[in-house]
């Protein structure tokens, strides 16, 4: 009977609230952040910001799913004219 290895662990991401702003993190690896806007910014209350992709969102929900969906979207997608 082969012996059971144990299967490497990768630590799930999640939401941590600070003052004034939302991080996402996986382990000590900050992915992510949600800021809220200055006053007078529109309708755009929420800034958002992942790797190098940025945005407004009028809502902290519409925020945060922006932010997982560029961080998915950064570990599945190779970079056009990134330098490896």
């Amino acid at each position: 009977m082969p012996k059971k290895t144990r299967a490497s662990r990768k630590a799930k991401p999640f939401w941590e609230r600070g003052y004034r702003s939302h991080g996402y993190w996986q382990g000590r690896e900050n992915l992510g952040r949600v800021t809220v806007a200055p006053p007078g910014d529109g309708a755009h209350r929420y800034h958002w910001q992942a790797g190098k992709r940025a945005g407004k969102a009028a809502t902290l929900r519409e925020a945060k799913l922006a932010v997982e969906h560029a961080v998915l979207f950064g570990t599945r997608q190779l970079g056009l004219f990134e330098d490896e």
